[in-house]
């Protein structure tokens, strides 16, 4: 474990609440899919958040990582409520964290299908804000392939990165719905230029987990501008390119860290 250990009684609330959390989550999202009657993301709040509704929206394929993230967050749920973990104090001061996330997770999902766009934003903001500060927790787990760290900093880091995307998508679905026309080029290069950088921080810190997932967003969102009614190849070369650069900036920076250390 990562830091020293406490009575693991004294967090058996905690660990079980933060359990309900990722239930709730799991439940919104097949809510999100279509089950239970509810209408599905992309055909809520107007459409604006389907795939060919704005310039940045990943293609729907993309959406395939959430099958990951959610059975990683399952996984972090039914692990957190073993003993070890129930005791350990980085746990205990992560886990709120995590059931936060979780529960944002189904707000925003709630949020989508009451048609609130305004508040899916919201909500994806504080979101962001919960992710970024359990990547600092999360810098207290030693990094390697320990089971703490794949559903630590792992789980979490993939979320975080995939939510770095999809709020810049969340960003593009706010402004169509309120009508605010913007060049669909020069706006997407500073956005995404904006994504890059923090990848490109990320990957500083040490943080190569986010990095897959926001890779992900990147590219599909580039695939989904070469085909259907939102086509733009200008775009989707953005997309590609900050992809790229996400991708070698990250390994020079992994390059130099190995050489400093070795």
């Amino acid at each position: 474990m990562s830091m020293a250990m406490q009575s693991p009684r004294s967090g058996a609330g905690a660990a079980v609440a933060t359990f309900a959390a990722a239930l709730l989550a799991l439940l919104l999202a097949a809510g999100g899919s279509g089950a239970f009657g509810l209408t599905p993301v992309a055909s809520a709040s107007g459409g604006y958040l389907s795939s060919t509704a704005t310039p940045l929206a990943p293609a729907n394929a993309a959406f395939g990582i959430w099958s990951v993230i959610y059975l990683g967050l399952l996984a972090y749920a039914v692990w957190q409520l073993g003993p070890r973990a129930r005791a350990d104090s980085l746990q205990r001061r992560t886990r709120p964290w995590a059931a936060a996330s979780m529960l944002l997770n189904a707000a925003w999902l709630w949020a989508a299908q009451l048609g609130s766009l305004p508040a899916t934003l919201v909500v994806m903001l504080l979101l962001l804000a919960v992710l970024c500060r359990l990547l600092v927790l999360a810098g207290g787990v030693t990094p390697g392939l320990s089971m703490e760290w794949v559903l630590s900093a792992g789980v979490f880091g993939l979320y975080l990165g995939w939510i770095c995307v999809a709020t810049v998508a969340n960003v593009a679905a706010v402004l169509a719905w309120a009508g605010i026309v913007w060049p669909e080029l020069p706006a997407s290069m500073v956005v995404l230029t904006v994504v890059v950088a923090i990848g490109l921080a990320l990957a500083r810190r040490g943080a190569w987990t986010p990095l897959v997932s926001m890779v992900w967003g990147i590219v599909w969102i580039a695939v989904a501008r070469w085909q259907g009614p939102r086509y733009s190849a200008g775009v989707a070369l953005v997309a590609l390119i900050a992809a790229l650069v996400v991708m070698l900036g990250a390994a020079l920076l992994l390059a130099r860290r190995r050489t400093a250390g070795g």
